[in-house]
């Protein structure tokens, strides 16, 4: 065990929780035949950590796969460092004689210290699966990446068959869609049969509008960009006027300050449009995944079937399903690392 998988263990301690949240904890898992940890108020100190997944230095993210005391299924558990408010009042906050300062080094104008501020800005967003599935902990595992530079033939003989092979659910989606869930978090709608769509707060944004992230879900099914033509043209051209304005109206953020883009490959196959601040690096928008959608419209409009005949690259990881059947097409030739040491 690593010291600081020791670290966090040693913190797991039942009795950081206080009695009286642990008795209603206990009254109310053995009062409901409960399966799932979302129904009850709970304390970290239930959780016991089983294995950190992977942690993202970069997005200042961890994933922790382990188990809720009183529950049989695994969860993982994603903490992440909550961002900055924009807000400068708020932020004076952060500079009174209760924040400290304390010096690392130094090294002429430039010096490196550590602050460890009020409780108000050391929060932490954390998302919780639970019951988590093998594929949800094989999901946030950290695994090798490799680029695939994929062709129509490919995407005919090995994704496509694989994308109907597997069970993706998209449920959730048709619950927005048809107003049976998240209707609270629709920020627009156009009811139009052909290019008409919603857009939704998408799960991860804190509503910040420096880290503005909404996804459009039109309503007609469209698996990804590769099903894309020239009919599909006033759909495109309708998502990003329609939400560009709507944004603008709503958000005061401009069309020019947005990024609008499509994944491929997406975490979901059901077609969507990302909508977000340009001055906020979201996950998923480096060149082998972010397609932008001014772009796939420019696209189509040169040659509609653009996406019927061109060589898409993007990134697969190690073991995923999709990894695995490009490896046995002798895709991907597989290197197996050696060990050096004596």
């Amino acid at each position: 065990m690593s010291s600081t998988m020791a670290e966090i263990s040693s913190n797991n301690s039942a009795d950081e929780c206080p009695p009286t949240k642990k008795a209603k904890i206990q009254i109310e898992n053995t009062s409901k035949n409960v399966n799932s940890i979302h129904e009850t108020e709970f304390c970290s100190s239930i959780f016991n950590i089983k294995k950190i997944l992977q942690n993202n230095c970069m997005r200042k993210q961890i994933c922790i796969e382990g188990v809720f005391k009183g529950f049989e299924d695994s969860a993982v558990i994603i903490l992440e460092k909550q961002n900055f408010s924009d807000d400068e009042q708020s932020m004076t906050e952060l500079f009174n004689k209760d924040t400290v300062f304390h010096k690392l080094y130094n090294n002429d104008i430039y010096g490196n210290y550590e602050c460890f501020p009020l409780k108000k800005f050391n929060g932490i967003n954390a998302t919780i699966i639970h019951p988590a599935t093998e594929k949800h902990i094989e999901k946030f595992r950290r695994k090798e990446l490799h680029i695939i530079d994929e062709t129509y033939e490919l995407y005919q003989k090995i994704t496509l068959p694989y994308i109907e092979s597997s069970s993706f659910s998209i449920e959730w989606i048709y619950n927005i869609l048809e107003h049976k869930a998240e209707q609270d978090k629709i920020i627009y709608e156009d009811k139009d049969e052909k290019t008409g769509f919603i857009i939704v707060n998408d799960l991860k944004w804190d509503g910040q509008p420096n880290t503005l992230k909404l996804i459009a879900l039109p309503f007609q099914k469209i698996r990804s960009i590769r099903e894309l033509n020239a009919f599909h043209l006033p759909l495109l051209k309708n998502i990003r006027e329609a939400g560009t304005a709507v944004i603008a109206k709503k958000f005061n953020i401009s069309a020019s300050q947005l990024r609008i883009y499509l994944h491929y490959q997406p975490s979901y196959y059901y077609l969507h449009v990302h909508f977000a601040y340009l001055m906020f690096e979201t996950p998923g928008i480096y060149v082998e995944k972010a397609h932008l959608l001014s772009t796939v419209i420019r696209n189509i409009e040169l040659m509609s079937d653009y996406y019927m005949k061109a060589t898409l690259s993007y990134v697969v990881a190690e073991q995923d399903p999709l990894y695995i059947k490009f490896l046995e097409e002798g895709i991907i030739n597989e290197v197996k690392s050696k060990n050096t040491e004596d």
